[in-house]
């Protein structure tokens, strides 16, 4: 394991005249699992897609085997044996998996076609030998999230990848299917490929890390043995403060209720779910992958899949069929997916984040652009979105700044009822905290709040009680004091098999 396969040495870029990395360096060794940590903004996937040939360095060198090389184009990593796997997974869905595994780069017949025969047998033998049950010949949209990455897993090794890059790799897949990866990447290094890990799940990479470099804002911090870092240490790395309290729970006198829902249904999704909200209390909504979480409170705002019951608005009965109905009765969503149906990813942070409050600002229509930019910086400034100006596109802000700009936005609205689906998801340990001060000032302010998360810590460390689904059925309720991982989770698998 000592020797190097993949370095990066002094490594500089700059993005209109800021600069994002600051001699960077670091070095990815023969079968290690090598942890890249930092918080969003640190300069992680930059570093990465300069090693991957997406974007070029102003200054540095990388080394493959000790020897310079120039890497310009994706292509060019490729054939130096780099291969990622990107947290946003992008398969061409009407193609099948092996066309998929050798897009390309296809085997050819004598008459220079492509060899499909030849590329579903050597598919089939690789997903085989990686004991992955997915057909090669089925078709990309018909399978899950985590099926499309072991595909592109397997992309990665039928180039004999030597070193091979996963960002946010259990972002979007259940714990399960987390193990299966986790034997992926033994079953890699074992075969002597080196993987560089990129998460924000602490668990994870003190499971499975060698070796941990930190970096922060663009500048490298340190790097040693994963055994010699503890969760605090790693942590004060990352962010350059201890935080001592990670869910810092504010207890405030629970008002009236501000939402009712009796009996709603979501065809096929959610069955007869009711629950009662109140202003200056947080509802956690626990459950598995699939059981009706995301779909019930989509419906409940007006997006998606039409919902039907009973709802009630501080004890009137309203009726919440599109988006804009929810956002006159101030209701909030915002929905797990930032990229898909949070930003407008064309659009400049200032465009985002007044989108939704432009009625209100300007009431008679004509927009003033320095109104709109102090009503927008007051809620950048205030989550600390970092971003050269309001002009910035949210495309080029990383994961946790993008998601501190969906909040803005809806901050602007002024909300009395903010519903967050998975809001740190992909996110660093130092944005996690911004919006935890954000939720516990929400419900200082007497607003309510509808919280669903995937990590089993944050819902039980920051809810006042705890709904929990099942097959998209509500299996109990839970109130703090009885709060554990075990009981939510019988609850979350009850009606399994």
């Amino acid at each position: 394991m000592d020797e190097v396969v993949l370095e990066a040495r002094a490594i500089d870029k700059s993005f209109s005249g800021i600069k994002v990395l600051h001699a960077v360096s670091m070095d990815v060794r023969r079968g290690e699992v090598h942890a890249l940590m930092g918080e969003n903004g640190a300069g992680k996937s930059t570093l990465m897609r300069i090693l991957i040939g997406i974007l070029r360095s102003d200054g540095g060198q990388v080394r493959i085997d000790g020897k310079p090389v120039s890497i310009n184009t994706p292509r060019q990593a490729m054939d130096h044996g780099i291969a990622m796997i990107h947290q946003e997974l992008n398969p061409v869905l009407d193609m099948r998996v092996y066309e998929n595994i050798y897009l390309g780069r296809e085997p050819r017949t004598r008459l220079r076609l492509a060899d499909h025969a030849r590329m579903k047998r050597d598919a089939a033998e690789l997903l085989e030998a990686m004991d992955v049950s997915v057909p090669a010949d089925a078709y990309m949209r018909d399978l899950s999230i985590a099926q499309c990455q072991q595909v592109e897993i397997a992309k990665a090794l039928s180039v004999n990848a030597r070193v091979v890059i996963m960002d946010e790799p259990t972002s979007a897949i259940t714990d399960d299917d987390a193990e299966h990866l986790f034997g992926q990447i033994r079953r890699m290094t074992a075969d002597g490929v080196g993987v560089i890990y990129i998460s924000h799940k602490m668990e994870e990479i003190f499971r499975i890390a060698d070796r941990i470099t930190v970096l922060r804002d663009g500048q490298h911090v340190t790097t040693g043995p994963a055994a010699e870092f503890d969760e605090p240490a790693l942590i004060k790395a990352m962010v350059g403060r201890s935080i001592d309290d990670v869910f810092p729970k504010r207890e405030v006198p629970l008002g009236e209720p501000a939402l009712e829902i009796r009996d709603w249904n979501v065809p096929q999704r959610v069955q007869d779910v009711s629950f009662t909200l109140r202003h200056g209390e947080i509802l956690g909504i626990g459950g598995l992958v699939g059981a009706g979480r995301s779909e019930l409170v989509e419906s409940l705002f007006g997006f998606g899949p039409r919902g039907h019951g009973t709802v009630l608005r501080n004890g009137k009965t309203v009726q919440l069929r599109r988006p804009r109905d929810a956002m006159r009765q101030g209701i909030a969503l915002i929905t797990e997916d930032r990229k898909r149906t949070g930003l407008n990813l064309v659009g400049t942070i200032l465009e985002n984040v007044t989108l939704p409050s432009l009625g209100k600002l300007f009431a008679r229509g004509l927009i003033s652009p320095r109104k709109e930019k102090r009503a927008a910086g007051r809620y950048v400034d205030s989550l600390r979105v970092k971003a050269a100006s309001l002009s910035q596109g949210v495309a080029e802000l990383s994961g946790g700044n993008q998601q501190k700009v969906v909040l803005a936005k809806w901050m602007l609205t002024q909300p009395d009822v903010v519903i967050l689906d998975e809001p740190t998801r992909g996110i660093d340990v130092g944005a996690k905290r911004d919006i935890y001060e954000l939720i516990g000032g929400l419900v200082e302010q007497g607003k309510a709040v509808i919280l669903i998360s995937s990590e089993m810590g944050e819902l039980i460390g920051l809810s006042d009680r705890i709904l929990v689904l099942a097959e998209g059925r509500c299996t109990g309720t839970l109130q703090r004091s009885e709060f554990s991982q075990e009981a939510v989770m019988e609850l979350a698998s009850r009606f399994e098999g």
